[in-house]
């Protein structure tokens, strides 16, 4: 019996670690790919009761994996209902890391609905045969109606940074104050308040390639004559975004409906980053250069941390990467790199091919590292004849040694005369 317990446990051992290890890489692939939704556009906002909803739905990839087949769900619950239900689970196919897609929905509000705050739940998942991932999100029904006369008005727009790359996170940040100089105003013999409500507050992007982050402000509450508040949006500007002025729409539901406003909000968008352009001759002499170049930040705003690191094969450079630090708008800076050659390497001496040579940039826009190739230039070889030089140097100390035996010579024939 024993020889007989012994070959079935191995058998069992060794099959659950076959399955182990064959099981192990998948679930590993598979959490390693990480959405995150997000409500990015409600319109109208708020909601209004008895008519349609349109909801876009954003989905990011925030894991080190691909998702390879992501689906978006929508739960709705009353007061909120589908179009149609064929329409409550859209596709987006694959979704490689750090990219994100979005999908519309259309939704109806019941015509009974009372006003406030409702739930909807958002499912995905990254593909068929994963579990559904689950969140749940407010949606804001109807607008109250205050008897209040203060006036909201866009008193300023910042921007960080000042002007997007394309892929670039940032902020956009609004101050709205109330205009009211007074507590109260009277209007046809009646008193009235001068405070301003936000009762709601929502960016929109009204261009391609422009993402707003975050869902609507709510309930922001009162503002005095003469208050201000800060509200600040997070953005993403895609890699294919086109370059110049971009606009956004800044919703305001206000004390009623007459003081709804709609402001219009500009986004810059600019590629240009960093030049870097010889200032005198890339000439490698005997193996040994100094060389200097003129850095530029070409970009509308200051850049941060720029360093440029350069390159050339069978050429070490001192420093390796010249840190500059930041750099402001037009700003140019001069940096200087010792360059020596490497006597073994075969681009290097007896030859008067030219050295190819590469400088890239990396810096900083806001929050957003970039780094890119900056210049590709060429390093000129030159041999210079040390021998005739050290010759030159001997002829000339030794017409110095005549000259000063002549002088004193002649000294000495002075003296005897006198």
């Amino acid at each position: 019996m024993t020889g007989l317990k012994n070959p079935i446990t191995f058998v069992v051992i060794f099959l659950l670690l076959v399955s182990f290890i064959f099981a192990a890489p998948a679930s590993a692939a598979t959490a390693s790919a990480n959405l995150k939704v997000t409500i990015v556009e409600t319109n109208p906002y708020p909601a209004k009761i008895g008519e349609y909803l349109d909801l876009t739905v954003q989905v990011e990839n925030v894991g080190r994996d691909r998702a390879e087949n992501v689906d978006i769900e929508i739960v709705p619950e009353y007061p909120f209902s589908l179009d149609s239900q064929a329409n409550a689970v859209q596709n987006i196919g694959a979704l490689a890391p750090n990219k994100f897609a979005s999908k519309e929905f259309h939704l109806f509000v019941d015509k009974n609905a009372q006003k406030g705050i409702r739930s909807i739940d958002i499912r995905t998942r990254i593909d068929k045969t994963s579990p559904w991932s689950e969140k749940t999100f407010d949606i804001r029904i109807g607008t109250e109606t205050f008897d209040s006369k203060g006036t909201l008005e866009l008193k300023e727009v910042i921007s960080y940074p000042e002007a997007f790359m394309p892929g670039d996170r940032g902020t956009v940040t609004v101050t709205l104050s109330n205009t009211a100089t007074t507590p109260t105003v009277t209007i046809d013999g009646k008193d009235y308040d001068t405070n301003a409500r936000i009762q709601a507050a929502v960016l929109r992007p009204m261009s391609e390639g422009i993402v707003v982050l975050d869902a609507p402000y709510g309930e922001m509450g009162l503002l005095g004559p003469g208050d201000s508040i800060k509200l600040t949006f997070n953005v993403m500007v895609s890699e294919d975004a086109s370059e110049g002025t971009h606009n956004l729409e800044l919703a305001i539901e206000g004390n009623s409906f007459d003081y709804n406003s709609r402001k219009n909000i500009p986004l810059e968008v600019d590629s240009s980053n960093v030049k870097v352009i010889p200032s005198k001759a890339l000439r490698l002499v005997n193996g040994e250069a100094t060389l200097e170049f003129d850095v530029a930040n070409t970009h509308p705003n200051e850049f941060n941390s720029v360093s440029i690191r350069p390159e050339a094969e069978g050429v070490k450079f001192y420093p390796a990467e010249y840190f500059i630090g930041p750099m402001d708008a037009d700003e140019l800076f001069t940096i200087e790199f010792d360059a020596v050659a490497d006597p073994s390497s075969e681009n290097i001496g007896g030859t008067s091919e030219p050295i190819n040579l590469s400088l890239s940039a990396s810096y900083g826009n806001g929050i957003n590292k970039h780094e890119n190739l900056v210049s590709n230039l060429q390093i000129q070889q030159v041999e210079e004849n040390q021998g005739a030089s050290s010759g030159m140097i001997v002829a000339g100390i030794l017409l110095v040694a005549v000259i000063a035996a002549g002088v004193l010579i002649y000294r000495k024939k002075q003296q005897k005369n006198k």
